[in-house]
């Protein structure tokens, strides 16, 4: 006997979440949908790093020192798992808010602010927060239906509220937010590390095959005396009377941001939906009652007639068979 199961399919946050971008991993990877420019980070980390550990890297390591290769590769590392760290990890993302929750907001923006007559602008829509004696004005987001929190900003390019947002970053493939801040500024930091590193043997290399085949000969036979990877970092800041958000100096701040504890991300993109919200139909009776039965028939090979299980089918699934009529012949004639 052949029993069919019936699987639902699970649907998870991460398929029905707002935004332009893509999941990778069920739920686990998060990027922009814009990944040309990261492929060709990748491309060029791995593109130099490989012709610097394939041509000089040896012939440093027997004139001056092994140790070269081995700290290079440090570096190399280093700087690639930062940047992975940096684009796959959830920034920061604030979720939208839900139909009930947005209806909601609107009734008490209409009531703060009243009926607007026609032909005028209504006022804008913000409200006053108070930071270490300081008023932080929040302002409301059109598309996310919120009052966006200190700090956060609506990326155009993903098309998400992020929390502590910096900038949108094409070079790693991610806004660059409150919970990947870190691994970005040690992805920069490594990575200049790394280029300053590979570049000065560079230079060292060439300066010790010149002196014994010449300037131009050992450009020929290496390439990768070429010139490696360029880095332009750009910094922004706002002039401000006093930082409501400061912790009153530079070494407490940068602790903060590169030590203290990792927010938790609030999306909870590997939850699974209800049914209602997923938009799949609900099981019908048949499928219930389907899906309740054992996933494997039982094996009735090597049992006995009396170890055969009992047939639990119901009348309407398997009628008993008719008993016998007795003679009618013979019922006549006594009769």
């Amino acid at each position: 006997m052949s029993v069919m199961v019936v699987r639902k399919k699970v649907t998870r946050k991460w398929e029905k979440l707002p935004g332009r971008n893509t999941f990778c991993c069920d739920g686990r990877v998060m990027m922009a949908r814009q990944k040309g420019i990261f492929y060709l980070t990748l491309f060029l980390i791995l593109g130099t790093c490989t012709l610097f550990f394939a041509f000089e890297c040896r012939y440093l390591a027997v004139q001056l020192s092994p140790a070269i290769p081995v700290f290079a590769a440090m570096l190399f590392l280093f700087s690639m798992a930062t940047l992975l760290r940096t684009s796959f990890s959830d920034p920061g993302v604030i979720p939208r808010a839900l139909p009930d929750e947005a209806a909601f907001i609107e009734m008490e923006i209409e009531a703060t602010n009243g009926a607007v007559p026609q032909g005028q602008r209504p006022p804008p829509r913000i409200k006053n927060f108070q930071i270490n004696n300081q008023i932080v004005k929040l302002k409301y987001c059109y598309t996310c239906k919120i009052f966006r929190p200190p700090r956060a900003s609506h990326c155009s390019i993903c098309d998400n509220c992020v929390e502590r947002f910096d900038h949108h970053c094409p070079w790693v493939g991610n806004c660059v937010g409150k919970r990947n801040y870190r691994y970005f500024y040690l992805f920069i930091l490594s990575l200049s590390l790394l280029t300053i590193y590979v570049f000065a043997f560079n230079i060292v290399y060439v300066a010790l095959k010149s002196l014994k085949i010449g300037f131009l000969e050992t450009l020929k036979e290496t390439p990768g005396t070429y010139p490696p990877l360029a880095i332009k970092g750009s910094w922004t800041g706002k002039n401000r009377v006093q930082n409501p958000y400061s912790h009153g100096n530079i070494v407490k701040n940068c602790c903060e941001v590169l030590c203290g504890p990792l927010p938790p991300s609030v999306l909870d993109r590997r939850g699974i939906l209800p049914l209602e919200e997923s938009g799949s139909r609900p099981p019908s009776t048949q499928e219930t009652s389907s899906s309740l039965l054992p996933q494997s028939p039982v094996p009735t090979d090597h049992l006995s007639s009396s170890e055969m299980p009992e047939d639990t089918s119901t009348p309407e699934e398997m009628p008993p068979p008719e008993p016998p009529e007795p003679p009618q012949e013979g019922t006549e004639a006594e009769k």
